[in-house]
């Protein structure tokens, strides 16, 4: 094959793969993209600064900048080697992520309300570590949903589930199986989903991650008995085509600090 042939070749496999992978990460139907924060903190101390921070500062700017239905949770289960404070946030257009991100990181945003965050000596850090994820909607959920939740708040329970994959193959198996009808399986048994969406950027990929919740404990796990024991669930979880599609399955249960805003 002569060098010509063979680059223009080259180029148009590079093409096909760019056009992929662009398809996949721009959401469908006007779908939104999802960010989560994980800020792994070890102290008290760093605890009541994040949540000043957050309260004060984090959330009031994205509200400012129209973007709302933030939600801030914490784990119900608390690893005091590494805890965590996990924040939601639905962005329209990766543009908005972009112009937001940046005018948070300016350096006197939060000097007002945020001094022991904003201007932390190195030696005070508020955090030890922050974490985030990028995901885009499922096609068939290309928006976040708002929940109908009757109990008290303090007793309610978030499920955070991700699901990772042994290829990026069975990924988009995994998300075309919730497609085909896991998603709509959720909302008439009642999950009360928040968001569905895929991980185009984080520390655990190809991986897929969803949010349903629940007034309590008890009503979570009667949700669950009802889910495993569903004719449409046994129906679609046989299929052959949809085997082998998860290699781990990851579940964080979650409480709404008073300040989330959900």
């Amino acid at each position: 094959m002569s060098n010509k042939k063979l680059f223009s070749f080259a180029g148009l496999m590079l093409l096909l793969i760019l056009s992929h992978v662009s398809l996949l990460a721009k959401p469908a139907n006007g779908g939104y993209y999802y960010q989560i924060k994980i800020y792994h903190f070890k102290t008290q101390s760093q605890e009541n600064t994040l949540d000043n921070y957050l309260k004060n500062a984090y959330l009031p700017l994205l509200h400012k900048k129209g973007i709302n239905n933030v939600g801030v949770f914490k784990p119900v289960e608390t690893d005091t080697t590494d805890r965590r404070i996990y924040v939601f946030i639905p962005f329209k257009t990766w543009k908005s992520i972009e112009t937001f991100n940046a005018s948070a990181e300016e350096p006197n945003s939060f000097a007002v309300n945020s001094q022991d965050y904003t201007n932390a000596a190195y030696n005070k850090a508020p955090y030890s570590r922050v974490e985030t994820i990028i995901l885009t909607a499922f096609v068939t959920r290309p928006q976040p949903l708002a929940i109908k939740l009757t109990g008290e708040r303090a007793k309610r329970v978030y499920e955070l589930r991700s699901y990772e994959s042994p290829t990026e193959a069975l990924n988009y198996n995994k998300v075309r199986m919730f497609n085909s009808g896991e998603t709509d399986l959720f909302d008439r048994l009642g999950f009360n989903p928040v968001f569905y969406g895929n991980v185009i950027a984080g520390s655990h990929m190809p991986n897929l991650m969803y949010l349903t919740t629940f007034n309590n404990k008890a009503d979570r796990d009667k949700h669950w008995d009802a889910f495993g024991k569903d004719a449409q669930w046994k129906d679609l979880s046989g299929r052959k085509e949809f085997q082998n599609n998860v290699s781990k399955g990851d579940i964080t249960f979650l409480y709404p600090t008073a300040y989330s805003d959900f």
